[in-house]
């Protein structure tokens, strides 16, 4: 179990997490981190490929967004809660916890009978995930030493990497050749590998608080505020318009709840996310980069396959290819970053990432109906490389002005942002693009575009402007039109990226503001 080699102490200093565990143990401690991580990971993309098929068997179509929605709501919330948690309890039974859940739900998911029954289940695997996502950080940076932590951390880029890899197409692997039960059931079997695994060999290194007061007041507003805010961006430009009064009420109550949040952080002995944390401006500017990055980047994941596939013509596959293009350009830019950002400086490892992030913004304003392929592809890696550099530096840059005490809540934090900047981000492009776009297409639709499509291979209950996306459909019409649709496609869009690209500058703004190593300063206890 736990190497003896206490000399470290003897000389005054405490023990490093090198001379406490033994290379054998953390390698098992690692691989059960990742293998949970690649769980919750590989679950949320895998989805993608199975939901058509799900609808076609259970029903309620007009649950469709939920399925996606609730998971993502309920990983959120517990984000923050489980990073807070972690600094109080023992890691080891949150972390067995979590999996727990994550598996539970996953043979209630596997076996619904309904999508409301789907729906629930996927509530309970968002909070499993959700302290998974957490706990993963926390155990990579626990076990490791600091100067190390960039190489440990890295390796989870890589396992999400990985992951976008395999999850669209193992899904339809899956759906096509077994039953779409099978993405929920196959978790099974490496979960309880992962169960083992912490179970067995995970330790704490790090001394809890042996007197604390759970901030119950906290928890409830925090996660009112969370559900209230991130349910009206998932709401807002799709189901209901942004002004209607369901998402004005839903704006209300998470600012009246944060509010009272305010107050009850103020006031609790020990608060779940003490405010004074954020007068550091390595936290601060730390998770605002995140916030910034990821609502560049996410708003990217969703809305430039529009503009491949209607505007650029490419077929579902290559718009497959140009979005890996960016999630591996994430991978690849953590994982590189994780070797040299102990040379370079976590501040400039995280001000280069945000100039990446700008450069690929800025050539997607250059995009057009003529953009040849190596254009976007360019882009989409410059900026998932970007990301990559900006989410592990400011990860390391959090973690790093915070006291050991507090570990939980700034890794927790963290991830809380990227998750919040990506929701919020895809929120908003959403909206911009819904209300750019009606005018064009309402514009074709006009012209009677639909009618010059044969009958014969478009029947009149499947003409809908949306048909026109699919290239084989598009071919049908004549030359004129067809490039008609794709420059209106492609001016909606072209929006987006300039949202986009001011989101990626002011995330380089945040990047500068951070302290440097030296000056950054470290919180020897929780503000209160």
């Amino acid at each position: 179990m736990a190497n003896p080699d206490f000399r470290a102490e003897i000389k005054g200093r405490p023990p490093t997490p090198d001379a406490l565990i033994s290379p054998r143990q953390r390698f098992c401690i690692v691989s059960a981190a990742l293998m949970a991580l690649f769980l919750g990971a590989l679950d949320a993309l895998v989805m993608s490929a199975a939901m058509p098929t799900i609808v076609a068997e259970l029903g309620g179509l007009h649950l469709y967004s939920w399925v996606y929605s609730t998971y993502l709501l309920s990983r959120a919330i517990a984000l923050p809660i489980f990073g807070k948690l972690a600094d109080l309890f023992k890691v080891k039974i949150l972390f067995i916890f979590s999996i727990g859940i994550f598996l539970i739900s996953s043979i209630m998911a596997g076996s619904s009978p309904t999508m409301s029954f789907l729906i629930v289940s996927r509530v309970f695997q968002g909070i499993g995930s959700g302290g998974i996502f957490a706990l993963v950080y926390i155990v990579l940076a626990d076990i490791t030493a600091e100067e190390s932590r960039g190489k440990a951390l890295s390796l989870a880029s890589v396992i999400w990497g990985i992951a976008s890899v395999l999850g669209p197409s193992l899904g339809g692997f899956i759906v096509t050749f077994f039953s779409w039960r099978w993405i929920f059931f196959i978790n099974i079997p490496v979960g309880i590998i992962s169960l083992i695994g912490i179970g067995f060999y995970l330790i704490e290194l790090r001394a809890k608080k042996k007197e604390f007061s759970l901030d119950v007041g906290g928890i409830v507003t925090l996660v009112i505020t969370i559900l209230g805010f991130l349910t009206a961006f998932v709401l807002g430009g799709d189901t209901y318009h942004w002004f209607s009064p369901q998402v004005a009420g839903l704006m209300a109550v998470a600012a009246i709840s944060g509010f009272l949040f305010c107050i009850a952080e103020k006031g609790a002995k020990d608060p779940i996310l003490p405010l004074g944390f954020f007068e550091n401006r390595g936290f601060g500017f730390g998770n605002g980069a995140a916030f910034l990055s990821s609502f560049a980047v996410f708003s990217l994941f969703a809305f430039a396959p529009i503009f491949i596939q209607g505007a650029l013509r490419k077929t579902p596959l290559q718009v497959g290819m140009a979005m890996l293009t960016l999630s591996l350009g994430w991978s690849l830019g953590a994982l590189v970053l994780g070797y040299v950002i102990n040379y370079l400086g976590k501040k400039n490892a995280a001000v280069i990432g945000a100039v990446c992030l700008v450069s690929g913004s800025i050539l997607s304003l250059t995009f057009n109906t003529s953009t040849p392929t190596v254009a976007y592809l360019t882009a989409f890696l410059l900026a998932g490389v970007g990301m990559g550099f900006v989410t592990l530096a400011t990860l390391l840059i959090v973690q790093g002005v915070m006291a050991p005490a507090d570990l939980g809540i700034a890794t927790a934090s963290n991830q809380f942002s990227r998750t919040l900047g990506g929701t919020v981000g895809v929120g908003i492009c959403g909206a911009v693009l819904n209300e750019k776009m009606a005018d064009y297409m309402e514009t074709i639709l006009n012209t009677g575009i639909l009618k010059q499509l044969p009958l014969a291979a478009v029947p009149s209950a499947e003409r809908k402007i949306e048909t026109l996306f699919r290239p084989e459909i598009l071919d049908l019409l004549n030359p004129e039109t067809q490039k008609a649709f794709q420059e209106s496609v492609a001016d909606g869009v072209w929006v987006v990226f300039w949202v986009v690209l001011i989101a990626a500058v002011c995330c380089l703004g945040a990047c500068l503001m951070l302290p440097k190593a030296s000056t950054a300063g470290r919180s020897e206890s929780s503000p209160r």
